[in-house]
């Protein structure tokens, strides 16, 4: 039964999105259908369609009453809008239903499991906000929430967990038949940690392990969590609270952690080996994965940093998109991440050179663009002479620009918005460290209007940034100080 709340959402969405031009959107990545868009949700191919709800206030354009947006696509590259699927309209998820996953149902439904938040008063005149896991069951389309609602609440907890970050469940059918998901939770000081939960149904839970914890390690409160096998290995992957760097392997704020190791089916443990950032970027939080039909192993996640939402488009009556999407393996235990191969059908006009030498600033014809596939290959023109500074510049006119640019003697890479067009002293730069050392690099530039990924030496790493220049900046040039011998080829996107 659609509730009033849900039926005004669905009225509003479709009122207010005839106001945003094709234009005005990114044109292959997932933009909200009005209103405000943060983590992706429910991330799942059902019924021959992929499926992305996503955090949704369709009213405005910041953060507020979360409901579920909905959206379908055949190549995860075009995407439909569908009506939104929750709404915050009953006891248990009043203030927010906040972010979830979902799974196929052995009788062919879909499952929908979301946290539902409500906020207790307090004596003192605040508010405690209480996190349960909920579920509602539907067609594709529309979804009934479930009487048993809330499935999981603080009874469910071990010993020490909070009843206040307690969410973002992430499920998942086992072999056997069974389901499985994994919670976020954190300790009294906000020490993260995931719980494993198992159930025969999807909707009677029972708590299996404490899979992992963070032990001070990776900021405070792990949201978002995602658990999988991969390529012989087990992958967890969080988006950590509160982080403070780790040389140039994390930075300052909300960001993202990937976790290599191994799972204990005895003990319900996850046994690490390897951690790193899943993005190096500014823009990168609240990753989710699926399984596609074939095999491969799909993350998507919200291309977005806390700490600048809104920071420069706030006249919008839209803010929030989503990432490409990534196929991800692992490749000497190390998280690989590459576009999404549907992206290459989208490939237009071809644009090639070879060997080209330079040493200050060039333009190339044919090099410009705002929605481009762009691979360069880069090395000293001389091996026993290095050079010292190569960039691309991007997104360009008279006045703006943003560069992705590369010192080989530090090898360092960085990333670097401060000439968009901003106006504000808001989050510019992000630096990672490369594993080359003899000046040879890889890049593969993806732009979309607002948006650039940069994928390094063949998804080693990724660099993810927003900015809202202008569209017609759409200049490329290049840079160097000191000789550079560069290939490259650019497909514009249609």
């Amino acid at each position: 039964m659609e509730s009033q709340k849900l039926r005004e959402a669905r009225k509003y969405e479709k009122a207010m999105e005839v106001k945003i031009a094709a234009g005005e959107r990114p044109a292959f990545h997932l933009s909200v259908r009005v209103g405000w868009m943060n983590d992706p949700n429910g991330f799942s191919y059902y019924n021959g369609e992929y499926h992305l709800f996503y955090q949704y206030n369709p009213y405005e354009s910041v953060w507020g009453p979360m409901h579920w947006g909905h959206a379908v696509s055949k190549d995860l590259l075009h995407w439909e809008y569908l009506p939104a699927v929750l709404a915050p309209d009953t006891s248990y998820d009043k203030d927010g239903c906040f972010s979830g996953s979902a799974v196929e149902l052995a009788d062919g439904r879909q499952l929908l499991l979301y946290t539902g938040v409500k906020r207790n008063p307090r004596p003192d005149g605040g508010f405690e906000e209480i996190q349960t896991q909920c579920a509602a069951i539907g067609d594709g389309r529309n979804y009934e929430k479930c009487a048993e609602n809330p499935l999981l609440t603080e009874k469910d907890l071990p010993v020490g967990g909070s009843r206040y970050d307690f969410r973002d469940p992430k499920i998942w059918k086992e072999e056997n038949g069974n389901y499985r998901c994994v919670v976020g939770n954190c300790t009294p000081d906000r020490d993260g940690r995931i719980l494993l939960y198992e159930s025969e149904d999807g909707i009677h839970w029972r708590f299996v392990s404490i899979l992992a914890e963070n032990r001070g390690r990776f900021g405070k409160m792990w949201e978002c969590p995602d658990f999988f096998e991969l390529d012989g290995k087990h992958v967890l992957l969080v988006s950590p609270q509160d982080m403070m760097p780790k040389g140039f392997e994390y930075h300052n704020g909300n960001g993202t952690l990937c976790l290599i190791g191994d799972f204990d089916e005895e003990t319900g443990r996850f046994l690490e080996e390897h951690d790193q950032a899943i993005d190096y970027g500014i823009d990168f939080y609240a990753s989710q994965t699926l399984k596609t039909s074939d095999g491969r192993r799909i993350m998507i996640g919200w291309m977005q940093n806390w700490d600048s939402c809104n920071k420069n488009a706030d006249d919008r009556i839209w803010f929030g998109q989503m990432s490409l999407p990534r196929e991800l393996s692992v490749e000497n235990g190390r998280l690989i991440q590459r576009p999404v191969r549907e992206l290459e059908k989208l490939r237009g006009a071809e644009v090639r050179y070879e060997n080209v030498v330079f040493s200050d600033t060039i333009r190339l014809d044919g090099i410009h663009g705002r929605r481009i596939d762009m691979e360069i290959t880069l090395r000293p023109a001389a091996a026993e002479k290095m050079f010292r500074k190569f960039a691309v510049r991007f997104a360009q006119d008279e006045v703006c620009h943003t560069a992705v640019s590369f010192r080989p003697y530090e090898a360092i890479l960085k990333v670097d918005r401060k000439f968009s067009g901003s106006r504000r002293a808001i989050i510019h730069q992000r630096r990672c460290l490369l594993g080359t050392k003899d000046g040879c690099l890889k890049l593969r530039l993806i732009l979309d209007r607002f948006s650039a990924e940069i994928f390094v030496n063949d998804g080693e790493q990724v660099l993810s940034i927003t900015y809202y220049t202008a569209q017609s900046a759409d200049g490329i040039s290049f840079y160097a100080d000191g000789e550079v011998l560069m290939d490259i080829i650019k497909y514009d996107l249609n």
